[in-house]
Protein backbone atom coordinates (compact mmCIF):
# COMPACT_ATOMS: atom_id res chain seq x y z
CA UNK A 1 0.00 0.00 0.00
CA UNK A 2 1.86 3.28 -1.70
CA UNK A 3 1.67 6.55 0.20
CA UNK A 4 -0.45 9.07 -0.91
CA UNK A 5 -0.88 12.39 -1.26
CA UNK A 6 -3.49 14.74 -2.83
CA UNK A 7 -7.44 13.88 -3.29
CA UNK A 8 -9.09 10.37 -3.65
CA UNK A 9 -12.27 8.91 -2.33
CA UNK A 10 -12.33 6.38 0.10
CA UNK A 11 -14.20 3.89 -1.42
CA UNK A 12 -11.65 4.05 -4.27
CA UNK A 13 -9.05 2.70 -2.18
CA UNK A 14 -8.53 -1.03 -2.67
CA UNK A 15 -10.35 -3.36 -0.28
CA UNK A 16 -7.41 -6.04 0.86
CA UNK A 17 -9.08 -9.15 1.83
CA UNK A 18 -7.50 -10.40 4.64
CA UNK A 19 -9.47 -13.20 5.05
CA UNK A 20 -12.97 -14.65 5.05
CA UNK A 21 -14.03 -12.95 7.85
CA UNK A 22 -11.64 -9.64 7.76
CA UNK A 23 -11.28 -6.76 5.08
CA UNK A 24 -9.82 -3.17 5.19
CA UNK A 25 -9.27 -0.31 3.05
CA UNK A 26 -6.03 1.72 4.12
CA UNK A 27 -4.69 5.50 3.82
CA UNK A 28 -1.46 6.97 4.54
CA UNK A 29 0.32 9.79 4.64
CA UNK A 30 3.86 10.60 5.79
CA UNK A 31 3.11 10.76 10.28
CA UNK A 32 -0.64 9.37 9.99
CA UNK A 33 -2.76 6.49 8.52
CA UNK A 34 -6.55 5.47 8.39
CA UNK A 35 -7.56 1.38 8.19
CA UNK A 36 -10.61 0.79 7.84
CA UNK A 37 -11.85 -2.76 9.04
CA UNK A 38 -14.89 -4.97 8.35
CA UNK A 39 -14.76 -7.59 11.11
CA UNK A 40 -17.06 -11.03 10.59
CA UNK A 41 -17.99 -12.41 14.17
CA UNK A 42 -15.87 -14.61 16.48
CA UNK A 43 -12.81 -12.57 15.51
CA UNK A 44 -10.34 -12.13 18.20
CA UNK A 45 -7.44 -9.36 18.06
CA UNK A 46 -5.11 -11.05 20.76
CA UNK A 47 -3.54 -9.02 23.15
CA UNK A 48 -0.36 -6.88 21.97
CA UNK A 49 0.96 -3.86 21.90
CA UNK A 50 2.54 -1.66 18.74
CA UNK A 51 4.91 1.95 19.53
CA UNK A 52 2.18 3.57 17.71
CA UNK A 53 -0.80 5.94 19.04
CA UNK A 54 -4.11 4.35 17.72
CA UNK A 55 -7.66 5.75 17.71
CA UNK A 56 -10.45 3.21 17.51
CA UNK A 57 -13.82 4.59 16.18
CA UNK A 58 -16.87 2.36 16.13
CA UNK A 59 -19.09 2.63 13.18
CA UNK A 60 -21.50 -0.64 13.38
CA UNK A 61 -21.38 -3.13 15.35
CA UNK A 62 -20.52 -4.31 18.84
CA UNK A 63 -17.10 -5.27 20.59
CA UNK A 64 -15.62 -5.95 23.44
CA UNK A 65 -12.52 -4.42 24.25
CA UNK A 66 -9.98 -4.43 26.63
CA UNK A 67 -7.39 -1.31 27.26
CA UNK A 68 -4.69 -2.31 29.55
CA UNK A 69 -6.71 -3.97 32.96
CA UNK A 70 -10.06 -1.88 31.75
CA UNK A 71 -12.79 -3.90 29.40
CA UNK A 72 -15.75 -2.02 27.88
CA UNK A 73 -18.29 -3.09 25.09
CA UNK A 74 -18.30 -0.34 22.57
CA UNK A 75 -20.54 0.43 19.90
CA UNK A 76 -21.58 2.75 16.79
CA UNK A 77 -20.12 5.69 17.83
CA UNK A 78 -17.62 4.87 20.52
CA UNK A 79 -14.07 5.75 20.53
CA UNK A 80 -11.24 4.72 22.45
CA UNK A 81 -7.92 6.20 22.36
CA UNK A 82 -4.93 3.92 22.94
CA UNK A 83 -1.25 4.80 23.94
CA UNK A 84 1.42 3.67 22.40
CA UNK A 85 3.17 0.73 23.98
CA UNK A 86 -0.27 -0.01 25.68
CA UNK A 87 -1.48 -3.75 25.61
CA UNK A 88 -4.76 -4.12 24.20
CA UNK A 89 -7.35 -6.71 22.98
CA UNK A 90 -10.99 -7.12 21.15
CA UNK A 91 -13.47 -9.60 21.07
CA UNK A 92 -15.68 -9.29 18.15
CA UNK A 93 -19.44 -11.01 18.48
CA UNK A 94 -20.83 -10.07 16.18
CA UNK A 95 -20.24 -8.38 12.56
CA UNK A 96 -18.22 -4.95 13.08
CA UNK A 97 -17.03 -1.97 10.86
CA UNK A 98 -14.35 0.04 12.70
CA UNK A 99 -11.67 2.84 11.63
CA UNK A 100 -8.31 2.78 13.27
CA UNK A 101 -5.87 5.72 13.24
CA UNK A 102 -2.42 5.73 14.15
CA UNK A 103 0.62 7.87 14.47
CA UNK A 104 2.60 6.72 13.00
CA UNK A 105 1.48 5.03 10.22
CA UNK A 106 1.70 1.26 10.89
CA UNK A 107 4.91 -0.18 8.63
CA UNK A 108 3.82 -3.78 8.87
CA UNK A 109 -0.05 -2.68 7.26
CA UNK A 110 1.69 -1.16 4.82
CA UNK A 111 3.08 -4.67 3.59
CA UNK A 112 -0.36 -5.99 3.19
CA UNK A 113 -1.35 -9.46 5.20
CA UNK A 114 -3.30 -10.61 7.93
CA UNK A 115 -1.38 -9.60 11.54
CA UNK A 116 -0.47 -12.33 13.75
CA UNK A 117 -2.84 -11.48 16.33
CA UNK A 118 -5.41 -11.87 15.13
CA UNK A 119 -7.36 -15.32 14.90
CA UNK A 120 -11.02 -16.55 13.45
CA UNK A 121 -11.64 -18.91 16.06
CA UNK A 122 -11.92 -18.45 19.71
CA UNK A 123 -13.78 -19.60 23.04
CA UNK A 124 -13.75 -16.85 25.41
CA UNK A 125 -11.41 -18.53 28.39
CA UNK A 126 -13.86 -19.43 31.56
CA UNK A 127 -12.64 -17.14 33.77
CA UNK A 128 -13.51 -13.63 31.75
CA UNK A 129 -16.81 -12.44 31.91
CA UNK A 130 -18.24 -10.19 29.47
CA UNK A 131 -17.76 -6.47 30.91
CA UNK A 132 -21.23 -4.82 32.15
CA UNK A 133 -19.61 -1.27 30.93
CA UNK A 134 -19.80 0.65 28.27
CA UNK A 135 -17.74 2.57 25.93
CA UNK A 136 -20.18 5.48 27.11
CA UNK A 137 -20.19 4.48 30.81
CA UNK A 138 -19.88 7.78 33.10
CA UNK A 139 -18.84 5.59 36.29
CA UNK A 140 -14.90 5.75 34.90
CA UNK A 141 -13.64 8.55 32.59
CA UNK A 142 -11.14 9.08 30.54
CA UNK A 143 -7.38 9.90 31.78
CA UNK A 144 -6.34 13.13 30.06
CA UNK A 145 -2.47 13.28 28.97
CA UNK A 146 -2.28 15.80 32.02
CA UNK A 147 -3.72 13.76 34.52
CA UNK A 148 -7.12 14.31 34.87
CA UNK A 149 -10.17 12.87 33.53
CA UNK A 150 -13.01 13.36 31.33
CA UNK A 151 -16.27 12.06 31.59
CA UNK A 152 -16.55 9.39 29.15
CA UNK A 153 -20.16 10.97 27.57
CA UNK A 154 -18.65 11.52 24.50
CA UNK A 155 -17.84 15.49 25.07
CA UNK A 156 -13.79 15.87 25.23
CA UNK A 157 -12.44 18.99 26.92
CA UNK A 158 -9.65 20.81 24.97
CA UNK A 159 -6.50 21.53 25.93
Amino acid sequence: MPKLVGFSRFAALPEEQISEKISRRILSGDQGMIAWWSIGAGVHVEPHSHPNEQIVWMLKGKMEFRLGSEQRVCGPGDVVVIPGGTEHEAWFREDTEVIDFFAPPRDDFLLGGKPAYISESWTAPAKRRPSSLTCNDTREGLSTREGGSVPSTGHLRSR
